[in-house]
C-alpha cells in the first residue's frame, strides 16, 4: 500500500483516502526495510528518476507510523503455514490480528489470508474477493 503513496505508476485514489484523519498507521518493524528496498528498485529499474528515493523515503516519514517491533514468531510461523505467506506478509497479518486492526493491502493473497482470520481489509480489495 506505501508504494502506491509513494510510486506515480502505483498510484491509487482508493490508497490515498485512507491516509485521511488518519492517526496512526502501524506496522511491523521489516517495514522500512522493504520500503527502502522498493524504492531503490524502483530507481534503479527507471520507475523513478535516480535521486528520488531517497526523498519519497523521507516524505513517508512525515505520516504517523508505529513501529510495532518484529511482532510474535508462532503467530507468523502459523500464518506462513496456514495461508502460505511470506514471513514478511505474515508478519502483517499477525500484526493486524493481534492488535485488533485493520490491515491495509493491495495484495490479493494477503488479503485472502486475512479475510480467512477475520482481518478487516482497508483499500480497494476491502469489498472483493481476492
Amino acid at each position: 500500500m506505501a508504494a502506491a503513496w509513494l510510486l506515480p505508476d502505483e498510484a491509487s485514489a482508493a490508497a490515498e483516502r485512507l491516509l485521511v484523519g488518519i492517526e496512526a498507521i502501524h506496522v511491523p518493524s521489516l517495514f522500512w526495510f522493504e520500503i527502502r528496498n522498493v524504492l531503490a528498485m524502483a530507481e534503479r529499474r527507471g520507475r523513478i528518476k535516480v535521486g528520488d528515493a531517497l526523498p519519497y523515503l523521507l516524505r513517508l516519514r512525515e505520516l504517523p507510523f508505529q513501529d510495532d517491533g518484529s511482532g510474535s514468531d508462532v503467530a507468523s510461523f502459523a500464518l506462513m503455514q496456514r495461508h502460505g505467506l511470506t514471513a514478511y506478509d505474515a508478519a502483517y497479518l499477525a500484526l493486524a490480528k493481534a492488535e485488533a486492526m485493520p490491515l491495509a493491502t493491495l495484495d490479493g493473497k494477503l488479503a485472502l489470508g486475512a479475510r480467512t482470520e477475520d482481518v478487516a481489509l482497508l483499500g480497494p480489495l476491502a469489498g472483493s474477493a481476492a
